[in-house]
């Protein structure tokens, strides 16, 4: 190569070194290249690994098979979102005439995608209240057609505790499989795949990242069932961004540290609201959601939070509050809101890693 136009392209690559990094590095590729005819074919054989980022990625595959390991799931894989990791579940168990059997309190987007996008599809879907274990049997004995309960280990927003050991004892009963969204609990607190749950999905953008930086999704769970649902991630290109997977890893090496933190704060955060508002606060995790009583102004009190940010997202490192009727379930019709009890004094908390008092005393400020 003498041309400047040709040296300029054909840089110096690293992997050609003898480098090892202490962290992983950024594959920031769209594609990998091959030294043969031979080699390629020979990954359409199975003897290669990479070829494209939309099939795999070594930060990727690291990001799943790093929340697999926390799961105690024996494989993981990392979708765009949230969203996506349930979505691919889903498709993973059900397709056209098959039916799935949701909580009717999980998250807004998620019952959203349930009632609006699976219809589409061809897919049925019912909401039971997942506290009552006879409206769930009533649901699988009505609709034998079902072939998945999915729900939250810790339900957005009202932060009810899944009994995930009764699912599993319904899912052997009624031969259907059980998905749970762990997001709010994080493998810190709960882990479902060890109770029996065959899949597990997170949106990474929130404690896995935990550092609001993020975009992403993961799924584990059942090799088979992960390799279904890792189909449905490349052939619908709900693929992750290898960038987006290397801050997600980076993020999860602190997840212990800031979830002890965040949960210990959340639990001051609780006790101190106790005598201020209707409070809901399982023990577990780093959530407080509580209502206001009707006499305070809900738009005042959002407006006089100082440093404590108004968002519509959470598991951050700083402090911040949502508003699950403006945001989070903003698309469920006034009857659906109402029925799970999502009023416009609702406030969700997402507790910080800042100092205990700090916190306390800038919740005591609004409250004045």
């Amino acid at each position: 190569m003498d041309m400047m136009e040709t040296k300029t392209v054909h840089t110096a690559k690293a992997g050609e070194r003898a480098i090892h990094p202490k962290v992983m590095p950024l594959y920031q590729t769209s594609a990998f290249s091959f030294s043969s005819l031979e080699e390629l074919e020979g990954y359409y054989e199975g003897n290669g690994t990479y070829l494209y980022s939309r099939t795999a990625n070594p930060n990727t595959d690291a990001l799943g098979e790093t929340v697999a390991n926390l799961e105690g799931a024996p494989k993981g894989v990392a979708a765009s979102s949230g969203m996506s990791a349930i979505l691919a579940g889903i498709l993973a168990v059900v397709q056209a005439g098959d039916h799935v059997l949701a909580a009717q309190d999980v998250y807004g987007g998620t019952f959203h995608l349930l009632k609006e996008e699976l219809v589409r599809l061809g897919i049925g879907v019912h909401f039971a209240d997942f506290s009552n274990i006879s409206e769930i049997e009533k649901n699988l004995i009505d609709f034998p057609e079902v072939k998945l309960l999915f729900s939250e280990s810790i339900t957005n927003p009202f932060l009810r505790v899944e009994d995930i050991e009764v699912l599993v004892q319904l899912k052997k009963r009624y031969v259907v499989k059980v998905m749970i969204d762990n997001t709010f609990a994080t493998p810190y607190a709960v882990r479902p795949f060890e109770l029996g749950a065959d899949l597990v999905a997170h949106s990474a953008t929130k404690y896995l990242g935990g550092h609001s930086d993020v975009t992403a999704g993961v799924l584990a769970g059942d090799k088979e069932l992960i390799a279904l649902a890792a189909n449905r991630i490349v052939n619908m290109g709900m693929n992750l961004s290898p960038f987006e997977a290397w801050l997600a890893l980076r993020g999860i090496k602190t997840l212990a540290l800031r979830m002890k933190a965040q949960t210990a704060n959340a639990q001051a955060i609780a006790e101190f609201l106790k005598d201020k508002a209707q409070v809901w606060y399982p023990g577990k995790g780093a959530i407080v959601t509580f209502a206001l009583p009707e006499s305070v102004d809900v738009s005042k009190f959002f407006s006089s939070l100082g440093w404590i940010q108004i968002v519509p997202t959470l598991a951050g490192v700083e402090t911040t509050v949502s508003y699950p009727y403006g945001t989070s379930h903003r698309a469920l019709s006034e009857e659906e809101k109402e029925k799970i009890g999502v009023t416009r004094q609702v406030v969700r908390l997402s507790a910080g890693i800042e100092g205990t008092e700090d916190i306390l005393a800038q919740l005591g400020a609004a409250f004045k």
